[in-house]
Order: C-alpha cells, then structure tokens, then sequence
C-alpha cells in the first residue's frame, strides 16, 4: 500500500518547497532578517580585533570618543538584531503555522476522497496521528529550515573568507577536520531519521490502541479484561519507549561527536595560533579574532546539528503526510462526468462481477437486475452472499470488477459521485451519529435545513415524540456516536436525516436487525412511509420486514436463485421457503 512509501530527502523537499509559494514575500524578509542577526556575530570579532591590535601597539588612536563610537554603532546592530530575531520569531512562525494548516487541509480533503478500502486497511489511529501531531513538527521545520541554513550559509563562507585572510595554512587544517565530522555525523543521522519513523508509526499504534479500548469500553468492562487491555497497552507503551530510548541513544552520539570535534577545532586554533602568534606570523589581535570566528564558526555547526533533530522530525512529518497524498484515490470522477439530474431510479446491473481490490475475495460474477423506478425490491439471503457489497456499488463506494451498473440509462460512471450519492439515500444497520444535537444530526441530511423542515422529516420519521421529551428537545447533546439515545431512536434519526435529504432512490441494509420488537415495529413503519413513491433496494435478515415488497430475489454465491413476490416464493417452497419457516420457529 502507499502508506509504506518511503521517500528520499530530496523528494520529500520537492514535494514540500510548493507550499512556500503563498508565503514567499514572508519567506524572503524572514531571510533578509536573519541575514541582520548575523552582522552583530560578523561584526563583534572585527571590533575586538582593532581594539585589540590598538591597545597594544598604536595606543594614539585608541581613545574614549573612538571607543564610545565604537560602542554605539555596536548597540545600534544590536536594536536592529532585535528587531529582526523579533520578525522571526512571531512571523516567521505564524508562517509556519499557516504552512502546517494547508498541509493538514490538503491531507484531510484526500482522506474524504479515499475509498473503502483504504479505512479498511488503515487504523483511524494512524490517521489522526498523521494529520495532527505528525504536523507539528512539520510548523518549526518550515520555519526554522529556511532560516538556519541561509544563516548557516552566510557566516560560514564569511567565516571562511575572514579566517583565510588573517591565516591560510592554519584555515585550511580547520576545515580539513570538518568533512571527517561530516561523514561520521551523517551515519548517525540515517539512524536518526529512521528510529524517528518507527516513533512516528507507533505513536499512530499507540493512539489506535487507546481509541480502540476505549469505544469499546463497555465489552471491556462486561467481559472484566481490563487486565488484557491493561496488558495490551502497556506492550504498545513499552515498545514506544524502547523506540524513544534508542532514538535518544543516536541524538547523544551525535551531539557527542560534535562535542569531540569542537574540542578539536579549539585545542588546534589556540595551539597552532599561538605558534603562529610567538613566531609572528599574526598579530595578538589576528589571533583574537581568530579565535571569535572559529567560535561564531563552530557555534554555527553546532546549531545546525542540533537542528538536525528538529530537520529529521519534519521530513518524518512530511514522509507520513505525503503516504496519505500518495495513497490512490480509486473512485473518482471520469473527465466526461455529468451531474445527475431529475433522477428517476431505475437501476440496471448488467453482467456484474465484483471482487475487493485489496483481497480479491471475489463475491460474485455475471449479475444481472433490473429495478424499475418506484420499485420495492428486497433482497434476502445467507450471510457472506454479497447483499451488503451490492448496495455499496450503486453508490460507488466500490466500483465493479466487470460489467456495470445503469442509473436511468446510463452508466454510474457517467454521472458525478456527488450528484449520484446526492440521489440515494442509506439508512444502514449501524447508525452513525456525529458529537452533536439532535437537530445538528437531522439536518445533516440537508445542511442549512429550518427547525421547521427538520421537526417535519422528524415526524415523517416517527422520531418528533421522543425528541420532544428530551430534555433539551431538538437541542439535546447526543453523545459520541449518539451513546445516549436508544437503538431504535438513534435509527429513527437516521431516517429523518434521509427524509430530510428526499432523495429518489432508497437503500435499506438491514435497518431494524439489531432493533427489539417496539422498536423495530416503529422503525418499519417509518421506513414504510419512507419508501412511498421511491425505487427502495432493502437488506434484510428478518423476513416478515419484507413481505409487502414489490419483488423478492434470493441471493447466494451462486447469484440470483429466485425472484418473485412473497406469496409466489412461499408456494415454490424453495431457499427462501425454507428460510421464512426457520425464522417464523426462530421467533
């Protein structure tokens, strides 16, 4: 799957450098600042280098006005890096943030875009991983990358330059041990970047874990096995802290070796300066400055060092925002869609095959159904039959295999998935309500609805009495996936949504299996009245639900083995016969 893409340094760059683009007149004063924070640094060894050499040979020109000039212009630079470190450090983050919202945009509309199969195979808390904390991290790498690269850049070569001109044999033996700390640093920061990686995708396990327990947190507690979940997390727990363990094992190595080399480049510079100085080949002054600018220079490689951490966390962010970018998009527009209009519901499955994309478990081939517009169609059978997965391909959750599927004489594919999926309405077995109210979930259906228009679907849906008696009425919180109404109710919701959505076409997938009598009686009934005058496709496992449909059809592996009204499969006393009479001794 993409999710598993790795990427090199140089991609991740590519693909991330584009969202600077709204951002660039920030970008480039935010560099121009950082260019004013390096004068003082630049300047300060150029200052004490004259006073020095001054104050030990020609005295005359070293006085108090000259020094006070000195003085002022020094504190003036200083104003200036102030205001320009300030520029930087607020704006310059904002930028970041703003670059960090587009990534999370970006990643969030993909996610909308991605197919069935994609939640199927991908932890929710990976995902939420991904596109929350995996970011954060990506805000300081789009800010401070820029910055500590271009400041790095600017006192190196005028270090470089600089220290040229006051000793060109004792530069040269600096700069020969940089590459050695180089090379040695970089092998440790492949280590790093990986154990980053492997911290990023557990802290995803972590949070899959952790939600996992939780919303079950009632079979947890009815089977008593918090002890297991207990156990679970803390394997989950102690692998992520072995991960973090080792990665904090790399950063020391690495800021050791830098450590070891600065010690190096010092202990060379005031060594071979000195002989330089006794035999005097450079003033006391040359050696002072010298001496600053290999300090300005050294503290420049170590900030970037120690900026790797911070440079390896982003590009991890941006490796695991990219894997979501980068996973394909299977059900998409064709260039030549259209939006449906006036639909009528008359559906078509002509030679139709299908098998998952990720398994390719093939659940059947060569079907064929036609229902008219207005139609109720239902469709019984045992389990694993494929009654689920046929209602999933009308709207295009999943595409066929083979053959296709014709919307009032023109294949699905045709139309726009927005305008296809805006004519069918799904009221399914498992209910999903968002964090919200009552009125907030009915109104889903048709965003921007009245109270008018959502208390009317509500009473079409059989739902208006029990909302009433809420607390709050239609303002009632219902809790993490409606946790605090009932089944039937919670189903009844779900209806008016559809009600209030008013589509053509309606697909019932076993909407009143997990329902008790009452409240599966009350369901049906608005479900009776739901499907007046529409083409109605419903699933069902309790077949007294279905007996006043128009057309009845028993699906198996084999494909459609009967077809016919209620009392017509009765009197054939075939598959559907049999599972009629077992159901009536079930009861």
């Amino acid at each position: 799957m993409s999710s598993d893409k790795k990427y090199t340094s140089g991609q991740l760059l590519r693909r991330f450098v584009p969202y600077y683009k709204p951002y660039l007149p920030t970008l480039i004063f935010d560099l121009f600042c950082a260019s004013l924070t390096t004068v003082c640094e630049i300047i300060l060894p150029l200052i004490m280098k004259e006073i020095t050499n001054a104050g030990l040979g020609d005295t005359v020109t070293l006085t108090i006005e000259y020094v006070l000039q000195v003085g002022i212009l020094y504190f003036v630079l200083r104003i200036i890096d102030s205001a320009a470190y300030y520029y930087m450090a607020y704006i310059g983050h904002v930028m970041g943030t703003k670059i960090e919202t587009d990534m999370r945009r970006d990643a969030y509309r993909h996610l909308h875009k991605l197919g069935s199969t994609y939640f199927n195979n991908t932890k929710v808390g990976q995902i939420m991983g991904r596109i929350t904390s995996d970011l954060f991290d990506v805000t300081e790498f789009s800010h401070h990358c820029p910055e500590e690269f271009f400041i790095a850049g600017i006192k190196g070569i005028v270090s470089f330059v600089i220290l040229l001109k006051i000793n060109v044999i004792l530069t040269l033996i600096i700069f020969v041990i940089i590459p050695i700390m180089v090379l040695i640093c970089r092998r440790i920061n492949k280590k790093m970047r990986q154990t980053f990686r492997e911290q990023r995708n557990q802290i995803g396990e972590l949070n899959a874990r952790i939600e996992d327990s939780l919303l079950g947190h009632k079979v947890v507690k009815a089977f008593a096995n918090e002890d297991i979940e207990q156990a679970k997390f803390d394997k989950d727990n102690n692998e992520f802290f072995s991960i973090k363990k080792r990665s904090y094992r790399y950063m020391g190595s690495y800021s050791t070796t830098t450590r070891l080399f600065d010690g190096i480049m010092y202990a060379t510079t005031v060594v071979a300066g000195s002989i330089f100085m006794i035999k005097g080949v450079i003033t006391p002054g040359d050696l002072v400055a010298y001496l600053l600018y290999v300090t300005t220079f050294i503290a420049t490689v170590r900030r970037i060092i120690e900026f790797a951490e911070q440079f390896q966390r982003g590009m991890t962010g941006i490796e695991r925002f990219l894997q979501i970018i980068d996973a394909d998009i299977e059900i998409f527009d064709e260039p030549d869609a259209r939006p449906l209009c006036d639909p009528k519901g008359n559906i078509e499955f002509k030679n139709v095959a299908f098998e998952y994309p990720d398994d390719h478990n093939r659940v059947f081939r060569g079907l064929n159904l036609n229902i008219k517009a207005g139609e109720k169609v239902a469709i019984v059978g045992p389990s694993g039959g494929g009654k689920t997965t046929l209602c999933n391909l009308i709207p295009r959750f999943y595409d066929v295999s083979e053959g296709e599927i014709i919307l009032d004489g023109e294949n699905i594919k045709k139309y726009t998935l927005k305008s296809l999926r805006g004519a069918i309405g799904m009221v399914q077995q498992e209910v999903y309500l968002f964090s919200g109210t009552v009125y907030d979930n009915i109104a889903y259906g048709r965003p921007g609805a009245s109270m008018e228009e959502v208390v009317e679907a509500a009473k079409k849906a059989g739902a208006h009495e029990f909302i009433s008696e809420l607390k709050e009425g239609y303002n009632t919180y219902v809790g993490e996936r409606g946790v605090k109404l009932s089944g039937g109710q919670k189903q009844r919701i779900s209806i008016a949504r559809v009600f209030l959505k008013n589509p053509p076409i309606i697909i019932l997938d076993e909407a009143t299996s997990a329902l008790d009598n009452e409240s599966e009686y009350a369901v049906a009934r608005s479900l009776a009245d739901l499907s007046q005058g529409r083409t109605t496709l419903t699933v069902a496992h309790r077949l007294s639900t279905i007996k006043n449909a128009d057309r009845i059809m028993v699906l198996t592996d084999d494909g459609i083995v009967e077809e016919g009204d209620h009392n017509t499969l009765m009197e054939k006393k075939g598959l559907y016969y049999r599972f009629y009479e077992m159901a009536n001794r079930l009861s």
